[in-house]
């Protein structure tokens, strides 16, 4: 049974939320109270993530969205507003890898990385702003936007060139969204993780390169999807209320020179 009520009557939507970060991610703030909402496009996968949520006590919805798709994503937000409540907290966490050298990478492969990391935060962003203004969330404590960057935001990852690019943007657009929206007490802030071992990256590391590149962190380990819970907590809750346009590092030291 859950019982932390540090998010307790907050409505948080998830991206991505399908496994990796994200199913965890949903799981966190559910334990911190939040009702929430898991989105992806496995509704098979979703609908599990809250099965499992509504079983240990918390309270779980899934929604299919797929936020390459910019026309989806204002129709789903809004259904979740007028069926759930308006959004509090919106975590956006989908993303994809975007692999490849420069000289290799294809335009499709180029848009793919945009069209997921870059276009689709900035629209679902847009999206619950919109929510969260017309619900006048700055009487009751302000809106939470955190959007699930990386440390190639600021730190090269080579042979990642379009994701590199894509993070990078992610955190501009952070800070630019942050400026504009802070009258409406809308805080929104990136959370860059180091590596983490997901559904993304697991391939890799299980390979004699991926044990070498791991050998070559300073604490010569994978982080843990743990390791993020408690910046993921603080950017999502009351703690927020004086931090916004940030980007908060959790790396385990590995974008240390």
């Amino acid at each position: 049974m859950f019982a932390d009520n540090t998010l307790a009557g907050k409505i948080a939507l998830i991206t991505g939320a399908s496994g990796g970060l994200g199913a965890h991610f949903a799981r966190v703030l559910a334990e911190a109270g939040a009702e929430v909402v898991l989105t992806a496009r496995r509704l098979d996968l979703i609908t599990a993530g809250a099965d499992e949520i509504n079983d240990a006590g918390g309270r779980a919805h899934a929604r299919v969205l797929d936020v390459a798709d910019a026309d989806q994503i204002a129709p789903v937000f809004a259904e979740v507003g007028a069926t759930i409540g308006p959004i509090d907290i919106l975590i956006n966490n989908a993303g994809v890898g975007g692999e490849g050298r420069a000289l290799d990478l294809t335009p499709k492969a180029w848009d793919r990385a945009f069209d997921v990391n870059v276009r689709g935060v900035f629209f679902c962003a847009q999206a619950a702003a919109r929510q969260m203004i017309a619900a006048d969330l700055a009487s009751r404590g302000g809106g939470r936007i955190v959007n699930i960057a990386s440390i190639a935001a600021h730190t090269v990852l080579p042979g990642l060139s379009a994701y590199n690019a894509s993070k990078a943007a992610v955190g501009m657009m952070t800070k630019s969204l942050a400026r504009e929206w802070s009258r409406h007490q809308i805080a929104v802030n990136a959370l860059c993780p180091g590596y983490v071992e997901t559904d993304i990256n697991r391939d890799w590391f299980a390979t004699e390169g991926g044990q070498r590149q791991v050998a070559g962190f300073p604490r010569r380990r994978l982080m843990g999807a743990t390791d993020l819970d408690a910046a993921l907590l603080m950017l999502a809750g009351p703690a927020a209320s004086a931090i916004t346009g940030t980007l908060v590092t959790v790396d385990d030291g590995q974008s240390l020179p």
